[in-house]
């Protein structure tokens, strides 16, 4: 008697265990801020420093990072460059598949030229977006970026400007935005999950 007890006991567990829906583990979730819709990247009409017209198609396949800055910028712009440098690196070789884009908000100083040398003091993959007045301020309000120039008594300028950076996964879509300020793991991090997707 104590022996068919015991049995219906284990076979009771065995029939609850396998009643019990196995559920599968959560997606990691980003360290940025997910964009839910994921939708179309906005559209980036530029020159590249790589002697090709920016056309954000061109890099699909690819995770594309897109962030706003100038060559002059004295702290957030090389901090911001650091940082991407540094997580393309920690990558290895998924860093192939990595494409940075930096577009400029001073077209007056920052031509092809400067920005290339500047951008590849950092990384030379980086690939700048240059072009004329009219051609930034479309791409800065397509990409919901502002920018104030503020002149010093010298005549001198300085731009402050929207420092977030954005992320678009491999079809093109603007998936996430990080604020400024998140260290190279984070990128890492969120990068290895959209190279996975």
């Amino acid at each position: 008697m104590r022996l068919l007890a015991s049995l219906l006991l284990a076979a009771s567990l065995v029939h609850a265990q396998a009643a019990t829906p196995v559920t599968a583990p959560a997606a990691p979730a980003l360290k940025a801020g997910v964009l839910s819709p994921v939708m179309p990247a906005p559209a980036l009409e530029l020159q590249g420093t790589d002697g090709q017209p920016i056309d954000l198609a061109r890099f699909k396949g690819k995770v594309v990072i897109v962030a706003f800055g100038f060559s002059n910028c004295g702290e957030v712009c090389p901090i911001t460059l650091a940082t991407l440098a540094g997580a393309r690196k920690k990558l290895g070789a998924d860093a192939s598949n990595v494409q940075v884009v930096y577009v400029t908000v001073d077209p007056e100083r920052d031509t092809e030229a400067q920005m290339k040398k500047y951008l590849a003091s950092f990384d030379p993959t980086f690939i700048g977006g240059v072009g004329t007045r009219a051609q930034i301020d479309a791409a800065q309000k397509n990409w919901g970026i502002s920018s104030t120039k503020s002149l010093a008594s010298d005549g001198s300028y300085s731009i402050g400007h929207s420092s977030s950076i954005y992320m678009i996964d491999r079809k093109g879509g603007l998936h996430a935005v990080m604020p400024y300020g998140h260290p190279s793991d984070d990128f890492v991090h969120d990068l290895r999950i959209l190279l996975r997707s």
